[in-house]
C-alpha cells in the first residue's frame, strides 16, 4: 500500500497553505460583498472546513481504490457526491447560524451552483494530485522492487558460479590424492593436509565479495601447494607484484580458476617442466593481472575456447562491474597470456 501524501510534513505544510489561501480569500470576497466579519469568517470556515474533509476523504479514498483504465468515471462521480455533501453541509450550518439574516440567506442561495461547481473543481484538483502521487509511488515500489529481485538474482548466479568452481578442482584432487595413496602415502597425506586448509580458506572467502590481492595470493599458494603434489617437478610457478598492489582489491577466488586454466593448457599436453607466471600491476585505478603460460599450438586452439573457468570469470566480471572488456586473452608464439583488469571502487 502506498503511503499517503499527508505523511511528509512538507506536503501538510503547503496544503494547509494553499486552504488558508483559499478560506482567507472566501472571507475577504464576503466582507467586500458587505458582509460583516462574523459571517465573512464563519462561512469562509465553515464552507472550507468541509471541503477540506471532503477532499481528505477523496484521498484517502484513492490510497485504498485506484481506478483502472475506463474507470475514472467512479472518481468524477465520488467527487460530484462529495461536493454536493459539503454544500448541504454548509448551508444547514450556515443558514441556522444567520437564519434571521434574509440578505445573506439570499445571497448563499444565489451562490449555491457556483459553490457546487469551485467545490467540485478543487474536490476534483485534489482527487487528480491523489492519484498523480499514489502512481508515482507504485511505480517507486515496483522499480524497487525489480531492483531487489535483479539484486537476488546477480548474487544468486555470482554465488553459483563460485560454487560451480569447487567441485571441478575438488575432483581432480581427490583422483590425485587416490592414485597417490598406494605409491607415495606420505605425499598423499600432505596433500590432504593442504586441500583441507584451501577449502578452509574457500568457506571464509565465501563471506566477503572483495578480497585484498595479498589474501588471494596467499590462497592460490594453498592451491599451486596442491598442484605441486599433482605434478611434481613438472610445475614450476613465478609471481610478481608492484609495491602497493597488496591492499587493491578484486573479487575472491578469482586468480584460481585462471591459474587452473593455465595449468590445464600448459602442462596436460606435455612432459617436461612449464614455468606459469602471475603478475600484479597498478595502473591508473585498475589492478591488472597477467597470468602467462606456455602451450604447444599444433595440440590446442587456446582462441577457439578457454573452458569454463574463464567463462565463468568473464560473466561474474560483468555481472559485479556490468563491462565485457575487463579480461582478455591472448596467444601468441607459444604463450597464453589472460589478462584482467579490476577497477578499484573507491
Amino acid at each position: 500500500m502506498a503511503a499517503s501524501p499527508f505523511s511528509s510534513y512538507r506536503v501538510i505544510g503547503v496544503y494547509a497553505t494553499a486552504w488558508l489561501v483559499w478560506m482567507s480569500m472566501h472571507a475577504a470576497t464576503l466582507y467586500w460583498l458587505g458582509f460583516g466579519w462574523e459571517i465573512a469568517l464563519a462561512d469562509a470556515l465553515i464552507s472550507g472546513g468541509t471541503l477540506i474533509l471532503a477532499s481528505l476523504i477523496v484521498s484517502n479514498t484513492l490510497r485504498f481504490y485506484q481506478p483502472g483504465r475506463g474507470r475514472y468515471i467512479n472518481i468524477a462521480a465520488w467527487c460530484i457526491l462529495l461536493s454536493a455533501m459539503s454544500v448541504f453541509i454548509s448551508r444547514f450550518c450556515l443558514l441556522y447560524l444567520f437564519k434571521g439574516d434574509a440578505a445573506y440567506y439570499g445571497v448563499f442561495e444565489k451562490s449555491i451552483i457556483i459553490r457546487f461547481c469551485v467545490g467540485f473543481l478543487l474536490i476534483g484538483g485534489i482527487a487528480l494530485l491523489s492519484m498523480l502521487w499514489y502512481t508515482l509511488q507504485d511505480q517507486k515500489d515496483n522499480e524497487r522492487r525489480k531492483t531487489d529481485a535483479e539484486r537476488l538474482a546477480r548474487e544468486a548466479e555470482l554465488y553459483n558460479l563460485r560454487q560451480q568452481l569447487q567441485p571441478h578442482f575438488l575432483f581432480n584432487s581427490l583422483n590425485s590424492i587416490s592414485a597417490l595413496i598406494g605409491r607415495r602415502p606420505e605425499e598423499a597425506r600432505t596433500m590432504i593436509y593442504q586441500l583441507s586448509d584451501f577449502l578452509r580458506g574457500t568457506l571464509k572467502k565465501e563471506e566477503n565479495e572483495f578480497v585484498s590481492l595479498a589474501d588471494e595470493l596467499a590462497h592460490l599458494q594453498l592451491y599451486l601447494d596442491i598442484e605441486r603434489v599433482r605434478f611434481g617437478h613438472r610445475l614450476a610457478t613465478e609471481v610478481s607484484k608492484e609495491d602497493g598492489c597488496d591492499v587493491m582489491k578484486l573479487p575472491a577466488m578469482l586468480l584460481q580458476p585462471i591459474v587452473e586454466n593455465a595449468i590445464k593448457f600448459g602442462l596436460y599436453d606435455t612432459t617436461g617442466q612449464v614455468v606459469i607466471t602471475v603478475s600484479a600491476k597498478c595502473i591508473k585505478g585498475y589492478l591488472v593481472l597477467e597470468i602467462r603460460n606456455p602451450y604447444d599450438a599444433s595440440t590446442i586452439r587456446p582462441h577457439s575456447g578457454t573452458g569454463f573457468g574463464l567463462a565463468g570469470i568473464r560473466r561474474r566480471l560483468y555481472l559485479l562491474f556490468a563491462r565485457t572488456d575487463l579480461i582478455e586473452t591472448n596467444g601468441e608464439s607459444g604463450i597464453f597470456t589472460t589478462s584482467v583488469k579490476i577497477p578499484q571502487l573507491i
